[in-house]
């Protein structure tokens, strides 16, 4: 038995050719962790072009530190909005939508999302287009997706990133947030991926248009089951669609109340 057990027990200790590369907490394994994850990309789909921008991606340092030092989601509600700017966003929202009243009108009919929550959830992430990031995308999520801490929910987005490479819908120039989100609603990549749509009917999509960015949420909340003419705040059927949107509750109660307030 003793015979046996050892080859067992050291087979499953020693590393395998077959196993993913682990994950890491800094740069150092970075560079081998890319070359296996470059397999799983491929067998999930992955072409050329999106390997050989997996293969030019570097460690994104800044990426690591903004993950690790959060913190706006720990304030309260009242905090969380003075710091995020609600009264501007609001007063901003209502202007955007009474000049453009037939295109969310548009969009309302045909995904049944009202105006406030696109309008909120546009000047919440990126103050209405001003500023949508200056971290290359590609190595972001990538390094997210090495990184140890969310490694599972980041490697979807990374193997959508590749793809959307291979696309051509971004490339190794495109900039966005930290996280590697893209375009005026901040998408992560594997959801632009799914529910990207192309509103402007230019034959691509592209989530630093705004139709086609507004398009996009609206197709992503109706999607996640969003349904038409219900409420949306608190304990209504609609803010549990809002948090598919983002995990953190302050950020649900803040897009709802901001939502309501635009569409007085």
């Amino acid at each position: 038995m003793r015979l046996i057990v050892l080859p067992l027990l050291l087979a499953l200790l020693l590393p395998s050719g077959g196993l993913t590369a682990p994950c890491g907490n800094s740069g150092a394994g970075f560079e081998v962790w890319k070359k296996d994850f470059a397999k799983q990309a491929r067998r999930s789909g992955v072409k050329k072009k999106g390997l050989q921008a997996l293969a030019r991606t570097q460690y994104a340092n800044r990426t690591i530190a903004a993950d690790r030092g959060q913190k706006s989601f720990k304030y309260s509600l009242d905090k969380f909005m003075q710091v995020r700017g609600a009264n501007t966003i609001v007063a901003q929202g209502r202007k955007r939508k009474a000049r453009n009243l037939q295109f969310y009108a548009a969009l309302e009919r045909q995904y049944g999302v009202p105006a406030g929550i696109l309008i909120a959830i546009h000047g919440m992430e990126t103050g209405f287009g001003s500023f949508m990031g200056d971290s290359q995308v590609v190595s972001a999520i990538t390094t997210l997706a090495y990184d140890c801490r969310r490694s599972d929910f980041f490697v979807p987005h990374a193997i959508g990133a590749l793809k959307l490479v291979d696309r051509g819908s971004i490339s190794m120039a495109t900039k966005g947030a930290k996280h590697g989100e893209l375009g005026h609603t901040q998408f992560l990549p594997g959801n632009a991926l799914d529910f990207g749509v192309d509103a402007n009917g230019d034959g691509r999509v592209d989530l630093y248009n705004l139709t086609d960015a507004l398009a996009s949420t609206a197709n992503f909340l109706r999607k996640k089951g969003w349904k038409p003419g219900r409420g949306y705040q608190q304990g209504q059927p609609n803010f549990a669609v809002i948090k598919q949107w983002n995990a953190a509750t302050v950020y649900q109660q803040s897009i709802a109340i901001m939502a309501a307030r635009i569409d007085q």
